[in-house]
C-alpha cells in the first residue's frame, strides 16, 4: 500500500474584516456618562440632551432611579449644548459650548446638579456655571483632531486591506494591514490577518513572526471594551487558537514538524472546536510516523468532528498496516479497521481516497460498498 502524505489543512484562512472596521469607526465616539441632581438628590427619568451645534444631531438619554445616565456613540465636537429636562418635560438646566471627546477614548463624565446650576466634575475637572463656558485648550482641539484623522486614515487602510483579501489579492493586503499594525500594535486581529496573507504568499518565516506578535498582542492585552468585539475573551481565545493553528501551518510548510506540533497542540487546548487542530496533529504525527500519536488524535479528531472523512481514511490506514493472517491464511484485519474505512466511503465515497479504501477492503476480504444512501 502506498503512503499518502497530509498536510494539516489552513484554518479560517480569509479573516473578514467586519469586527474590526466596527471597532475603528466608533474610535472617533465619545461615551457621556454622569448623575444629574438637585441638591444632591437624584432626578430620576429626566432627559439629558447632547445638542451638536455644528451638525445638529441631538443625542437624548434618560436617567434611571439613581439619576444615572450612560450616552453612548457620541461623535466628538467641541461645540454641543446640553439641556436637561425632568420628567414632566420642564427645562432643568441648560449650557453651552461643552467639548465632547475624552482623552484616548476615555469615557467622559458630567455630573450636573440643577440645583446650583452647574456640572461637578466635568472634563476639566473644574466647577462650570450656568454661563460659564468650559475651557478649551488647544492641546484639547488638536488632540481631537488628530484622533479623528488617525480613525479616517485607519478606516480606509481597513477598507483597503479588506477589498485585497476578499479577491485573495494576498500581495495587495501586506502594505495596508503593516500600516494598522504601526498605528495600533495592540489589535491582534492586524496581526492574524497579515500572517494569513504571508501563509498564502508562502512567506512562512514571516507568518511565523506575524502569529507570535498577533499571539502576544492578544495575550498582553486583556482590556474588555464593549466597543471593541476583538477584546472580548471567547472571540480573542478562538482567534489565538486560529493564529495557533495556521503558524503550525507555517511550521510544516517549512519542514518544521516538532514546532508545528507545539503551535497545534496550543491551537487544541485552546478552541472550543478543536477538530480542525487534532486533524492537524494527527495528519503530521501520521506524515512523521508517530503511529500512536496518529491513532490518539485521529480519535480526538473524530471525537470533536465525526464528519471529517480524511481521520477514518487515515486510521484505517493505520489500522490496516497491523493485519495478520491466521493459521487457514484468512486475512485478520485488527478491530476497527473495516468501520473506520466503510465510514470514509459513507462520508466522501467520491473522495480522493476512495479507491484505495475499497483496495484495503477487498485485501481483508470484504464486500465493498459503493453507494450510502440514508435509510428511509
Amino acid at each position: 500500500m502506498k503512503k499518502h502524505s497530509f498536510l494539516a489543512a489552513t484554518a479560517a484562512i480569509l479573516l473578514i474584516f467586519g469586527s474590526t472596521l466596527a471597532c475603528a469607526q466608533q474610535a472617533n465616539a465619545a461615551q457621556v456618562d454622569g448623575t444629574i441632581t438637585d441638591n444632591s438628590k437624584p432626578i430620576p427619568g429626566a432627559t439629558v440632551a447632547l445638542i451638536n451645534e455644528e451638525t445638529g444631531r441631538v443625542y437624548k438619554n434618560k436617567t434611571d432611579q439613581r439619576g444615572r445616565f450612560v450616552a453612548l456613540g457620541i461623535a466628538y465636537g467641541n461645540n454641543y449644548r446640553v439641556e436637561i429636562t425632568d420628567a414632566a418635560g420642564v427645562s432643568l438646566f441648560k449650557n453651552s459650548n461643552v467639548i465632547v471627546g475624552g482623552e484616548k477614548g476615555a469615557a467622559m463624565e458630567m455630573n450636573i446638579d440643577v440645583a446650583n446650576q452647574g456640572i461637578k466634575r466635568p472634563q476639566t475637572g473644574k466647577e462650570m456655571g450656568a454661563q460659564e463656558k468650559p475651557q478649551r485648550t488647544s492641546g484639547q482641539i488638536a488632540g481631537v483632531k488628530d484622533a479623528n484623522a488617525r480613525i479616517t486614515k485607519m478606516n480606509a487602510l481597513i477598507e483597503q486591506a479588506t477589498t485585497a483579501m476578499n479577491a485573495r489579492n494576498w500581495q495587495e493586503a501586506v502594505d495596508p494591514l503593516q500600516q494598522l499594525i504601526a498605528l495600533d500594535p495592540t489589535n491582534w486581529q492586524f496581526y492574524a490577518t497579515l500572517g494569513n496573507a504571508q501563509l498564502n504568499l508562502s512567506q512562512y518565516d514571516q507568518a511565523v513572526q506575524t502569529f507570535d506578535n498577533g499571539i502576544r498582542a492578544a495575550e498582553s492585552n486583556t482590556t474588555v471594551d464593549p466597543k471593541n468585539p476583538g477584546s472580548d475573551p471567547a472571540k480573542k481565545k478562538t482567534g489565538v487558537a486560529k493564529m495557533f493553528t495556521n503558524q503550525g501551518n507555517a511550521y510544516l510548510n517549512l519542514h518544521k514538524n516538532q514546532e508545528a506540533v507545539a503551535a497545534f497542540t496550543k491551537a487544541a487546548a485552546l478552541d472550543p472546536n478543536p477538530g480542525n487542530a487534532y486533524f492537524n496533529l494527527c495528519t503530521t504525527s501520521y506524515n512523521t510516523g508517530n503511529i500512536e500519536g496518529a491513532l490518539d488524535f485521529c480519535n480526538k479528531a473524530i471525537q470533536a468532528d465525526p464528519g471529517r472523512a480524511d481521520a477514518y481514511f487515515i486510521l484505517g490506514s493505520l489500522l490496516i498496516a497491523d493485519t495478520k493472517t491466521d493459521k487457514d491464511g484468512k486475512t485478520i484485519a485488527p478491530p476497527g479497521t473495516v468501520e473506520n474505512l466503510n465510514k470514509y466511503l459513507e462520508l466522501a465515497p467520491d473522495g480522493a481516497h476512495a479507491n484505495d479504501v475499497k483496495q484495503m477492503l477487498a485485501r481483508v476480504g470484504v464486500k465493498v460498498e459503493t453507494t450510502y444512501q440514508k435509510k428511509n
